[in-house]
């Protein structure tokens, strides 16, 4: 095979630099817009100026996935295979199927990639593995596959190491770093349901006991919005944020506590305010929502499982929807006493 001329084949080449576009976009996808869409096209791409013998590194086609390899690979000279993921990172993709060993196959053929390298190995991140067979990819194209450390940013280390993984590369970590950076993806995407609960407590705070009014709906409404908002922050923030924190196992055990916690605080400051009858149905509506919405974090978590969602789920949705029936007939009950 002659390497010489591979500089006449138009291979894209990325920077390991973030533009201002790319640090837009990834606030963006943070806070879930535009997440669905956030993708790079599949295929070869060379970082530095790399030749037969440099690694090729795998990864998806989510851009925020694909921005952070490059960025990590800042000094170094390799090929960035990109698999077509339709946009989802790495980890979910492969649980999917979709960072898979067909789509793998498939890309090195497309770029031909056996004729811009001469050592024949791939380097996937460790949690692409659960899609990947590797006798699959050696059988079908003659590539190896080593699966590299968790995190891309010890990819360097990884690399000057003869591809060694220490065990702190093989761990997968969800520390608190990585809790806040996912915590508001849940509040953008628990937004509509915020919403339809706003309309439905200022509709219920209208109701008195003579009759409806709308003078009730500004005077408890917007006590009641408060609330409403303070378990919602609670439960799509600040729980997933304190997690290793909060007492149970379950993550809608530990958005209950810290709901009942939240709410707790609040009556305590407006006592004088409120009967001891409607604080009573507004925790137990706080707990409601702030598990409901902690339950949520699950899918971006490394400490849940398929089955143990499900098994959480049976546990706490009826649970939650009988606190917020109760503590909603509770809150009602009390403008009639």
């Amino acid at each position: 095979m002659d390497f010489n001329n591979l500089s006449l084949v138009s291979i894209p080449r990325v920077e390991s630099s973030w533009s201002k576009k790319d640090r837009w976009g990834t606030f963006k996808v943070r806070s879930s817009i535009g997440r669905n869409s956030y993708r790079v096209d599949p295929g070869l791409y060379k970082i530095g100026n790399p030749g037969n013998k440099d690694e090729v590194i795998v990864t998806s086609n989510y851009k925020l996935s694909f921005d952070i390899v490059r960025r990590c690979l800042e000094g170094i000279n390799a090929w960035i295979l990109i698999l077509e993921t339709y946009g989802i990172n790495v980890w979910c993709a492969a649980g999917k199927g979709t960072f898979g060993s067909d789509e793998l196959i498939r890309q090195i053929k497309d770029s031909s990639l056996q004729s811009y390298v001469s050592h024949k190995r791939l380097i996937l991140p460790q949690l692409g593995a659960p899609g990947v067979a590797a006798h699959k990819i050696k059988d079908a194209t003659g590539f190896s596959v080593k699966f590299g450390p968790v995190r891309a940013e010890d990819i360097k280390e990884y690399l000057a190491s003869g591809l060694k993984k220490t065990e702190a590369m093989r761990s997968v970590q969800f520390n608190f770093r990585d809790r806040l950076l996912l915590a508001p993806v849940e509040l953008v995407n628990s937004l509509k349901y915020l919403m339809f609960a706003l309309i439905a407590i200022l509709l219920i705070s209208g109701i008195s006991e003579g009759g409806y009014s709308l003078t009730s709906i500004w005077q408890e409404g917007i006590s009641a919005s408060l609330y409403l908002v303070l378990a919602y922050i609670t439960g799509a923030f600040l729980a997933p944020t304190l997690l290793p924190w909060l007492p149970f196992r379950y993550f809608g055990g530990k958005g209950l506590v810290a709901g009942f916690l939240t709410y707790g605080l609040v009556a305590l400051i407006t006592f004088t305010e409120n009967s001891v009858w409607e604080m009573a149905g507004w925790i137990l509506i706080s707990g409601a929502v702030s598990s409901f919405l902690t339950m949520n974090f699950t899918g971006a978590s490394t400490y849940t499982s398929l089955s143990g969602v499900k098994k959480e789920m049976r546990i706490f949705v009826p649970l939650q929807l009988t606190l917020v029936i109760t503590g909603l007939s509770i809150v009602i009950l009390t403008k009639f006493l």
